[in-house]
């Protein structure tokens, strides 16, 4: 009966069961209590899992893995990471699946690098277990996560050598994997292999090339689904919608917008919203943009499309939409140091120091700080991270020397620093001099220090990446014939030969 109800939709009721049983004075056993947890699980019940610690406890059961792991994966679901590290540290045996919990506890906390380290290890059979399908999945994450392209080869290979080269999720994952590392080619050998390709296959593959800038090539991807005779679901209409956005395609995602709903049944949720809103914006529609979030009756505008359009309003120094827009997120409690970073941008960009004054001064009264833009590149399997002027590195003083070279040789070619991009008021040479060592170029630089000529750097940014940014990189692809990937939050930036993926729209 608890296990019934664990798999139900009623899981209470299944630790109802358990009190009735306690209550005749039944001893529950390890099972018992598997399935008690699973109840905990399916709600996050935190305070229930910590009673059934105790039951595991006073009935000896602490040598049980599979009643340990679930306790563990409870633990981890309810963000409580010490506790769930605890548990697998004093359990007698681990075996693959308790090891596959360990590494869903480290993505769900960030972690993502520990992730790695685990998989290596298991792989040496440090811990008499080897990765399995499962192992598997949570690496692609992990490298998607950190951008991380030559571990995500080092796994598809494992894939291959031992049998789950062909698992539809796992090429599923490998797609999204190779996508969020800009390798696009990759993605589609691994897409164009596949015997057989179910709605996500489809899906990852439309994604990739939407966030990598092929917007075109997503909607071709799109009509062969069709002919396919794949129906799409709302994660197909994300990706599509999301392709137009990034390509400023308006006539076509407005046609799927109204295509999903009539042709499909398929209802528009936050994230297709979110979509149509960010390319009206970047087509300058941004009165048409408010009015459509606005106009949703179903959905409540969350603070991500509240946000979308700010970032229109940078774009297009819509000053008054902008102070519309913060006033939103102000109402829904989401206001975040980047909004008010985003609205000093469209203050600086026309000028009005006087309002830049009068935000700084708020941030500082409300305690509000920005993130630190970091970015992050890895050179033979190691990940180096930059902040803005870091000194941080072992080779700084190569790193800042290598930057003053590329500075001098992008002089020479024609690249002036592009100073709307610093949101101080300072004369122009200061603002050129602030712009110099953001994090992004000081990877750019020690990329170029540390990989041979002719090799693709790879950058991963937390942050947005500035005009002044994308404008160095554009040149330093040029002149020092680099291919440059930058994934910021937003999207991915191909640089070649002096262009950019996006074509200057992002």
């Amino acid at each position: 009966m608890i296990r019934a109800y664990a798999h139900s939709n009623s899981p209470m009721e299944g630790f109802c069961v358990f009190q009735q049983m306690v209550r005749r004075g039944l001893r529950p056993d390890p099972i018992t209590l598997t399935f008690v947890i699973k109840c905990f699980i399916k709600i996050r019940c935190l305070r229930g899992g910590e009673q059934a610690h105790a039951k595991i406890l006073n009935g000896g059961h602490q040598s049980d893995s599979l009643l340990l792991t679930n306790l563990m994966d409870l633990y981890s679901l309810c963000r409580r990471d010490g506790e769930a590290h605890k548990v697998f540290d004093e359990m007698p045996h681990k075996d693959t699946v308790s090891w596959n919990v360990l590494i869903s506890s480290f993505l769900r906390n960030k972690r993502t690098r520990d992730v790695l380290g685990v998989f290596d290890s298991m792989v040496r059979d440090e811990f008499g277990c080897k990765p399995d399908d499962v192992t598997c999945l949570f690496l692609l994450q992990a490298c998607a996560d950190l951008g991380a392209l030559e571990f995500g080869d080092k796994v598809r290979n494992y894939m291959e050598e031992n049998g789950y080269g062909d698992a539809i999720k796992l090429c599923n994952s490998l797609i999204s994997m190779y996508s969020r590392c800009g390798c696009l080619d990759q993605a589609y050998e691994v897409f164009n292999r596949m015997r057989e390709k179910n709605v996500v296959t489809w899906s990852a593959m439309i994604s990739g090339l939407a966030m990598n800038g092929h917007g075109r090539g997503a909607l071709e991807a799109f009509r062969q689904m069709g002919q396919a005779g794949v129906p799409p679901d709302d994660q197909t209409f994300t990706g599509l919608l999301s392709a137009c956005s990034h390509c400023g395609l308006l006539d076509e995602g407005m046609l799927f917008f109204e295509t999903m709903t009539k042709q499909y049944g398929i209802k528009p949720n936050i994230h297709h919203y979110g979509c149509i809103a960010d390319l009206m914006g970047r087509v300058g529609k941004l009165d048409q943009a408010y009015e459509l979030i606005m106009s949703m009756k179903e959905l409540k505008p969350d603070s991500a499309l509240w946000r979308t359009l700010l970032g229109a309003c940078r774009i297009h120094h819509n000053v008054t939409l902008g102070e519309t827009v913060v006033g939103h997120l102000v109402e829904l409690k989401a206001q975040e140091a980047g909004d008010y970073v985003l609205l000093l941008n469209i203050y600086s960009s026309v000028g009005d120091w006087e309002k830049v004054k009068d935000t700084r001064r708020f941030m500082k009264e409300r305690g509000i700080q920005t993130s630190l833009g970091c970015s992050s590149i890895i050179v033979k399997g190691v990940v180096h991270e930059f902040l803005v002027d870091d000194v941080s590195h072992s080779r700084k003083e190569e790193i800042y020397t290598t930057m003053d070279e590329i500075n001098k040789q992008l002089k020479i070619a024609g690249y002036v620093a592009d100073i709307t991009s610093e949101l101080h008021n300072l004369d122009e040479e200061e603002k050129g001099h602030a712009l110099s060592y953001h994090s992004e170029k000081l990877a750019m630089a020690f990329g170029i220090l540390a990989t041979p000529p002719g090799t693709t750097i790879r950058i991963a940014k937390n942050l947005r990446t500035c005009v002044d940014c994308h404008e160095f990189a554009k040149a330093l692809s040029w002149v020092y014939n680099r291919v440059v990937v930058i994934r910021d939050r937003n999207r991915f930036h191909h640089f070649r030969e002096g262009r950019c993926s996006c074509d200057d729209f992002w």
